[in-house]
């Protein structure tokens, strides 16, 4: 059984969490990523979570 990735957000006393996916984004470098929308003093948001690791984006080959 795989773990299950989680991030939570707080915003004005408002708690959510958003399940984080590993993925491979197109500039080569990898991470994790969760997007979702939560209701924050009767608003609407949109929530975007990008966790890219560090130095993981391949070298370029010299020319």
């Amino acid at each position: 059984m795989s773990e299950v990735n989680l991030a939570t957000i707080q915003l004005n006393g408002e708690k959510q969490s958003f399940v984080l996916a590993k993925k491979d984004f197109k500039t080569g470098s990898r991470g994790y990523h969760a997007q979702g929308k939560m209701q924050i003093g009767g608003k609407g948001y949109q929530i975007n979570i990008l966790c890219v690791e560090i130095g993981s984006k391949p070298k370029e080959k010299p020319k």
